[in-house]
């Protein structure tokens, strides 16, 4: 052990009782705030199965490698981390004595290979990443740049670390083989051992190399313990903790039913909720659970979120992840005051920090945070808010953000959150919501038509339309859920008629509610009318349960055509005790061609492109049963660039169906651009709204010129009614459900082959 040795050692020593000192204490401080956000039990089991899904998610990268050009990448850098710690301590013993090495392990041919594949895997990853930010910098492509808007400086920093410890780990290795004082076969040291027999050898270079090895991990400790909001950097260990109790406990991702509106930990009873004590929604950064709070501390900024949300590509100014960064900067910056115990009342007034000597303990707090606790959390730039309001009321609740976001980030609960404060407590939102909330409060639906006109659809039918009368016959198989859009929307209308022809082509007994159905709320609670949904779902369980009385819950059926509706009826309805067996028309229909109940022929060729709707697509899962349609028919299917779970909304979603688009490029016209770029004579989709939009799109082209006149947009079961049709002479062909093949799968599952089309014969 020389001088250098000596020096470098307690230089490193030194500098690392600093860095772990401040590190450990940053960590302190972060949970502590995270702490500050509301209780949310919810979270706290099964053990089992959460741990499951995060082994699986940072083991095998499962939603990291969604993108397959940094997926890997990250892998390597990642567990290059996570292991390559053990290399990173060794360095302490390297330093003072460059031959030094873990006992045991140390001398293994196969800890050798580990360590080089770390260190190989550390810098070729880092630079990889390197690369990708640099080619998708926003000085190249600026909006359509996923970083736009992200801390260059802070990732520059975190890469740049990542590949100095890599560096060192093949520094080290490679002078000890220089030395001497390695000597490993060479598929064990397979890039150090050619390097190092070029080396000079000199054991002070390994304690150099050591040293360096050490201080970048020391420098990246002090740096992030000083910045807690350096999300890029401190992912590395929050992202475990936001995986394991992400809200569905059986590893999906936090689509399907909004977060239930949650008080003190519990759901909100709004009979007995008390405005002086209970949260309704979020109005301030600390109304958000402990859950949201880790969210924002966990954000990347990689910006996958922002380049699939529809409202950013369109040119308005929500990005999620800019949402997210902003609700974590005014979070960590306010902390201060709430750590203090500073709160304020609806009114803006301090309640937290009162009587004697509350002057003495605002003055100690940082002036900073004091300012911070002023600025409401949704607010215009005269009122210095967080979140603007156009950003909040961008939102589709398409959900794209949270499918893409590889540490499970729940973008959507939280924006509904705040929507809820700002019609429940502030009423206010857009000016066109107000005449749709008194729409569905008084006629029960957001159109304002009288419900006696809900079986107005059914004129014209070639047979009756069943209608519930009080009582479920045994033989009645589904209730068909019609919805508003479906009885009252006039191109809605032919998806109805068409579902109920196919239906009763097939034999399938079902019935339909008619002036007893009105909306599932689920405009409403998009909107963040909560107490407005509650009133109509409400309802509506108490009319589905009277109708499915007595019966167990896997016969209490319900067929929807409006995905908006499935996803009310089957994911939040349980929420109030409505249990039912919720299916999509296009779930059901596949089931009843593979069936042979219904039987298409053959159409000429025909090329259609379908769009996948939000909430049947990323929200509920359902991708294959609606292809499978199509290509029934014998159609050709054409697909978009964005499809499936990459789909782009078609913006009528999170009640933005009544809502004006003011800013940007309308979505539907980029989602109707996208479509006609694949040159398709039919444009399919499975729901009524992404139908209205998508119609409203094209037209608008073809008024442009830019579109040919012949591209319509139908329903999915519009085309397969038209093929089950196609018989000879113009007659229905159908077969007898015992001629099937037997292969039938319960609706939902889009696995198997469709049945092949008959003849005409």
């Amino acid at each position: 052990m020389g001088a250098l040795q000596v020096a470098l050692g307690l230089t490193g020593v030194a500098l690392s009782v600093v860095a772990w000192g401040l590190f450990f204490s940053g960590v302190v401080r972060m949970v502590r705030i995270i702490r500050l956000g509301q209780p949310d039990p919810t979270r706290n089991g099964p053990f089992l199965p959460r741990m499951a899904t995060l082994i699986k998610e940072f083991a095998a990268h499962t939603r990291m490698n969604k993108w397959r050009h940094v997926g890997p990448w990250h892998w390597f850098v990642m567990w290059g981390f996570i292991i390559g710690s053990a290399v990173l301590f060794e360095a302490y013993g390297e330093i003072f004595v460059p031959s030094f090495h873990w006992p045991i392990i140390g001398g293994w041919s196969v800890w050798a290979f580990v360590a080089e594949v770390l260190g190989v895997g550390t810098v070729v990853g880092g630079t990889a990443l390197i690369i990708v930010r640099q080619l998708n910098h926003p000085r190249r492509s600026d909006r359509q740049s996923r970083f736009a808007g992200s801390s260059f400086w802070q990732a520059y920093f975190v890469e740049a670390v990542v590949v100095i410890e890599g560096l060192g780990i093949l520094g080290v290795k490679a002078f000890k083989v220089a030395s001497g004082l390695e000597t490993m076969p060479l598929w064990a040291n397979f890039v150090t051992n050619p390097v190092g027999h070029m080396l000079p050898s000199s054991t002070n270079w390994v304690s150099v190399m050591a040293f360096i090895k050490l201080v970048s991990g020391m420098v990246w400790l002090i740096v992030v313990s000083r910045v807690l909001t350096m999300g890029v950097a401190w992912h590395r260990f929050s992202a475990f903790f936001n995986i394991y109790f992400k809200r569905e406990n059986d590893g999906d991702v936090a689509l399907g039913a909004v977060k239930p509106m949650m008080s003190g930990g519990k759901p909100l009873d709004f009979e007995e909720a008390d405005p002086d004590k209970d949260v309704f929604g979020a109005g301030k950064v600390e109304d958000f659970s402990w859950k949201g709070w880790l969210d924002f501390t966990t954000c990347t900024e990689c910006g996958r979120c922002q380049s699939q949300c529809p409202a950013w590509n369109t040119g308005k100014p929500l990005s999620p992840k800019l949402l997210i960064t902003s609700l974590r900067d005014h979070g960590y910056a306010k902390a201060p005051y709430l750590l203090a115990g500073g709160r304020k009342d609806m009114a803006g007034d301090e309640v937290g920090i009162t009587g004697e000597g509350a002057e003495a303990r605002l003055a100690k707090i940082d002036a900073l945070a004091l300012a911070e606790a002023e600025r409401p959390l949704v607010g215009g730039p005269d009122e210095l808010g967080v979140i603007d309001p156009e950003v909040l009321w961008s939102c589709t609740t398409c959900g794209a953000c949270v499918e893409q976001c590889p540490v499970d980030i729940e973008h959507v609960d939280h924006i509904v959150d705040m929507r809820r404060y700002q019609v429940l407590i502030e009423s206010d939102f857009p000016t066109e919501l107000g005449g749709m909330f008194k729409n569905l409060e008084n006629k029960g639906n957001p159109w304002g038509q009288n419900a006696r006109d809900r079986l107005a659809w059914t004129e014209g039918l070639p047979f009756e339309v069943p209608v519930f009368d009080g009582e479920l016959a045994d033989d009645v198989e589904y209730l068909f859920w019609v919805g508003c859009a479906g009885a009252f929307e006039d191109r809605a209308k032919k998806t109805t008629r068409a579902v109920a022809e196919l239906l009763h082509i097939a034999d399938v007994e079902y019935v339909v509610l008619g002036p007893e159905e009105t909306c599932t709320g689920d405009p409403a609670r998009r909107a963040g009318n909560e107490f407005l949904f509650q009133m109509l779902a409400q309802q509506n369980v108490e009319v589905l349960n009277s109708v499915f009385e007595g019966r167990e819950r896997a016969k209490r059926k319900i067929v929807v055509t409006c995905p908006h509706c499935f996803n009310t009826l089957s994911n939040e309805y349980p929420q109030l005790g409505g249990e039912f067996d919720v299916v999509h028309h296009t779930q059901l229909l596949n089931r009843l061609v593979r069936e042979r109940r219904l039987v298409p022929v053959s159409s000429t060729a025909e090329d259609v492109t379908y769009h996948d709707p939000c909430y049947l697509g990323r929200h509920n899962k359902v991708y294959s049963p609606p292809r499978e349609l199509v290509g029934a028919t014998g159609a050709q299917l054409r697909e978009m660039p964005r499809h499936a779970d990459r789909a782009l909304c078609c913006g009528a979603g999170g009640a933005r169906m009544w809502m004006e688009e003011r800013v940007g490029k309308r979505i539907n016209l980029e989602r109707v651009d996208e479509a006609l770029g694949t040159a398709p004579t039919k444009i399919a989709t499975g729901c009524p709204f992404c139908r209205v939009m998508m119609t409203d799109g094209v037209t608008a082209r073809q008024n442009e010129g830019v579109a040919p006149g012949g591209t319509e947009v139908l329903d999915v079961a519009q085309l397969l009614l038209t093929a089950v049709k196609r018989g000879q002479d113009g007659q229905v062909t159908t077969t007898d459900a015992a001629s099937g093949d037997g292969t039938g799968d319960e609706p939902g599952d889009g696995a198997g082959k469709v049945a092949q089309p008959a003849t005409s014969e």
